[in-house]
C-alpha cells in the first residue's frame, strides 16, 4: 500500500464540547393542495419533534420557481430554502407518491439545494428522515427515491421511515393525525431522527471527511 504510506487517517472522533442548543430540524413537504396530506404529516411530525425538544422550521414551497440552474438563483424563495438548509442540523422530507415516485415539487426543492455553495455544503453531514403518503395501499416507492437523493446529498439518512396508506383516512378535521399504528411509526421515526441528530451534529464534518477530497 505504498500510495497510502504518507496518508494519515483520522478514524476516531476528538472529544468536543457538545452543542447545547436545541436540534435544528427543517421540514420539507411535497404538495400544494389545500388539504395536503404530506403537509399534514409533516406538521404532525413537527409537533412531535417540538415535544421532544427540537427547534422546527417549515419551508412553504408555494411560489418556488421550477429549477432552472442559475436563472432564478436570486429568487427570494430559493434564497429562503438555501438559508434554511444551512441553518438545519437535520431534515424531514415528506412527499405524496405520484406516479410511483416522489412529487415533482419535492424534487424541485432538493434540486434548488446545491451540493456546495462556495466552500459550504448545505446538506452534507445533516441527518435526514423520509416519509410518504399514499392515496391507496401502502407503498415505499417515494421514500426509496428520497433515500437515493439523501445519499447523493451526502446526508445521514436514518434507517427508519414512514409510509402512510390511504392518508385521507388518517387525519382529523383539524389536521391532527388519528391514533393508529401509522402515527406510532411517525413517533418512532422522529425519535430516531432526534437520536441520530444528537449523536452526529457535533461530528458531521468528521463523518463525511473523504480521503479522495483531501488529496
Amino acid at each position: 500500500m505504498k500510495y497510502l504510506e504518507s496518508e494519515k487517517f483520522n478514524l476516531k472522533t476528538q472529544q468536543t464540547k457538545p452543542s447545547e442548543h436545541r436540534p435544528r430540524i427543517l421540514m420539507l413537504y411535497g404538495s400544494l393542495r389545500e388539504r395536503s396530506y404530506s403537509r399534514l404529516l409533516a406538521e404532525e411530525a413537527g409537533r412531535i419533534l417540538e415535544h421532544m425538544g427540537a427547534e422546527v422550521k417549515f419551508f412553504n414551497p408555494d411560489g418556488l420557481p421550477t429549477y432552472d440552474y442559475d436563472r432564478s438563483v436570486k429568487h427570494p424563495k430559493v434564497k429562503e430554502l438555501r438559508e434554511l438548509s444551512l441553518w438545519s442540523e437535520g431534515q424531514v422530507w415528506t412527499s405524496p407518491e405520484l406516479h410511483g415516485n416522489m412529487s415533482g415539487l419535492l424534487k424541485t426543492q432538493i434540486d434548488w439545494i446545491p451540493l456546495s455553495i462556495g466552500a459550504v455544503r448545505p446538506t452534507q453531514g445533516r441527518t435526514l428522515a423520509v416519509m410518504q403518503v399514499s392515496g391507496g395501499s401502502q407503498s415505499f416507492n417515494a421514500v426509496n427515491s428520497m433515500r437515493v437523493l439523501g445519499r447523493w446529498m451526502r446526508m445521514i439518512t436514518i434507517p427508519n421511515q414512514s409510509s402512510v396508506a390511504k392518508a385521507y383516512q388518517e387525519f382529523e378535521e383539524d389536521g391532527s393525525m388519528k391514533e393508529s399504528s401509522f402515527r406510532d411509526r411517525v413517533v418512532d421515526v422522529m425519535e430516531e431522527l432526534m437520536r441520530f441528530t444528537y449523536l452526529t451534529r457535533d461530528h458531521a464534518d468528521f463523518l463525511v471527511d473523504r480521503y479522495s477530497e483531501r488529496k
